[in-house]
């Protein structure tokens, strides 16, 4: 039981690190301000926000269950993984780690979707806004890439969960969003001061959880694959 809370924890804070990574922390604050605008009531302004958050979690444990369903579909990639995982952690964690730190650089993605249809979907209400979350959840930038491909895939293999994980990690990118909705709501706060706030919440947690790959990934490199080379 303890190791499951241990696991959830870590997927949901995975997903938090996710949504408050630069490129989608960016991208949130604007399309959750972007949404607001467009009802006449501020209580329907969260709920906006919501539905727009509830579109990127839902897009992220769909993506997280194909994958996931797609590898152990075939045996002999899901007996590799199954057997291999720990041996293969070590260094996935290290390269997550690095990546977190800023010491490697990951190629990006110029994906994005046009104006017009951003628009076009923030008119048509809550559905709307699901829709432009579950969009713009598919545009990864190198830090939310290595979180969910390289971090998030490899423990829900090795624990054989294609949902709870994946769920797990889902809320943890609805959180921040659902937070930036409800201070945009109350209006307590400006749109450069709360992401001058989160980027600095986001390079302190970045950096802490850089610096606990690194450790993970050295013990069990030291662990799994130090004995095959002595």
């Amino acid at each position: 039981m303890a190791e499951w809370i241990l696991i959830l924890t870590s997927a949901l804070w995975f997903g938090v690190l996710t949504s408050i990574s630069p490129c989608p922390l960016a991208s949130n604050i604007a399309a959750v301000s972007y949404l607001s605008k467009q009802v006449d009531r501020s209580s329907r302004s969260f709920w906006m926000g919501a539905s727009y958050s509830a579109g990127r979690m839902l897009s992220y444990i769909c993506l997280a269950i194909l994958l996931l369903h797609t590898a152990m579909s075939a045996p002999s990639i899901a007996s590799f993984l199954q057997s291999q995982m720990n041996m293969i952690l070590g260094p996935v964690m290290l390269v997550v780690g690095a990546c977190l730190l800023g010491w490697v650089t990951l190629p990006s993605t110029n994906w994005s979707i046009s104006n017009s249809l951003q628009q076009r979907l923030s008119q048509q209400g809550l559905l709307g806004a699901f829709a432009l979350g579950g969009i713009f959840a598919l545009s990864f930038c190198p830090t939310s890439a290595a979180l969910f491909f390289a971090s998030l895939l490899p423990i829900a293999v090795a624990q054989q969960s294609s949902f709870w994980v994946p769920a797990a990690y889902g809320i943890g990118t609805a959180m921040p969003v659902i937070i930036i909705a409800l201070l945009l709501q109350l209006g307590t706060v400006k749109i450069a001061t709360l992401f001058k706030q989160m980027t600095f919440v986001e390079q302190v947690a970045r950096y802490l959880s850089g610096g606990i790959f690194i450790a993970a990934g050295s013990y069990y490199c030291w662990c799994y694959l130090l004995p095959l080379v002595r």
